[in-house]
């Protein structure tokens, strides 16, 4: 299943609107198929592995990540059913598809082909794989990761608003890296002004890993002539843009001090993903007003998720506590 969970990794931020899934499929302790979700979604991760394995799928076990879908589409058929037409004796699911077509049907229909099927094998990681899927699913909205580069002292560019750069050179490949994952990367209309981002991912071998790339503002009218303006950035009023569009699982917010007090207040955000460095500027800070009435408001809304050293820097995860 580690193996089949490595290759869903490569699937990420490319896959829309179907999670990135993993399969490896394995008979008399060799693989003999390999598959994972294609650009676009398709084909699906199993109908590659099996393709590879041809005969040898039949007695071979299965490890997939996500359980393999029970409906047909205009896109190809159910995975479920190229496992039992291809002679799988075994099945070893990670996760339950949330996908109310699916949800348990797929795993439902194997088992009654006389399949043996094996459920909940680092269910928690592949969940992990696949967390813009898994919000679009149960929430009807994509995951909205926040990024924020600081000093200690919580500022994210010098008064005259300076801010390059704030981290080194780790920290911004790190980001860079967090930028391929996404369907989808947002600055506001300040960060726009200010400094004229491409947004693209400048590291080896990802260059063409960049995400659809937006803007948030209400008052501009069109986008200004810019870097992102060349690329077919798009304009957005807000986030119920984003939401319509069922094709952005991920979502990566770059924006400044102003798009992410706006975020944070309408409970938007559901990862922080905070690069620090060590250095203190007394500077704009990376969050407005947060209309807190009290302290205690305060706590128990976050949990810390990760910390990753990013030598000068660090990079702090911290994921939405829930609900209370």
């Amino acid at each position: 299943m580690g193996a089949a969970l490595a290759l869903a990794a490569r699937g990420r931020g490319r896959t829309a609107p179907n999670p990135a899934v993993g399969c490896v499929i394995v008979k008399g302790g060799h693989v003999v198929g390999r598959g994972w979700t294609q650009p676009g979604g398709r084909p699906h991760a199993e109908a590659g592995a099996l393709a590879q394995a041809g005969d040898a799928a039949r007695g071979a076990t299965a490890y997939v990540t996500l359980e393999p879908c029970a409906h047909v589409s205009t896109r190809g058929p159910a995975c479920a059913d190229l496992l039992i037409a291809a002679g799988i004796a075994r099945v070893v699911i990670a996760a339950t598809d949330p996908d109310p077509r699916t949800a348990g049907a797929g795993a439902a229909r194997i088992a009654a082909a006389g399949i043996a099927v094996t459920n909940g094998v680092r269910a928690a990681e592949a969940a992990a794989q696949n967390p813009g899927f898994f919000s679009r699913m149960a929430r009807g909205r994509s995951f909205v990761t926040l990024k924020l580069a600081l000093s200690l002292d919580g500022c994210l560019a010098l008064n005259d608003g300076r801010s390059r750069w704030i981290t080194g050179a780790a920290a911004r490949a790190h980001a860079h890296r967090e930028r391929a994952l996404a369907d989808l990367i947002v600055v506001g209309r300040g960060t726009l002004e200010a400094d004229d981002p491409a947004l693209d991912v400048r590291l080896a071998g990802l260059e063409d890993r960049a995400p659809r790339a937006a803007v948030l503002s209400r008052s501009l009218g069109a986008l200004p002539s810019s870097k992102l303006a060349t690329t077919g950035a798009t304009l957005l009023r807000d986030f119920a843009d984003i939401d319509a569009d069922a094709s952005v699982l991920d979502v990566f917010v770059e924006g400044g001090a102003a798009l992410a007090t706006e975020l944070l207040v309408a409970d938007r955000v559901d990862r922080l993903l905070i690069y620090r460095a060590p250095i203190l500027i007394g500077g704009k800070p990376g969050i407005g007003d947060l209309g807190l009435a009290d302290l205690a408001d305060a706590h128990g809304r976050w949990l810390p998720a990760g910390v990753t050293d990013l030598a000068p820097d660090r990079a702090e995860v911290y994921l939405r506590a829930p609900a209370r």
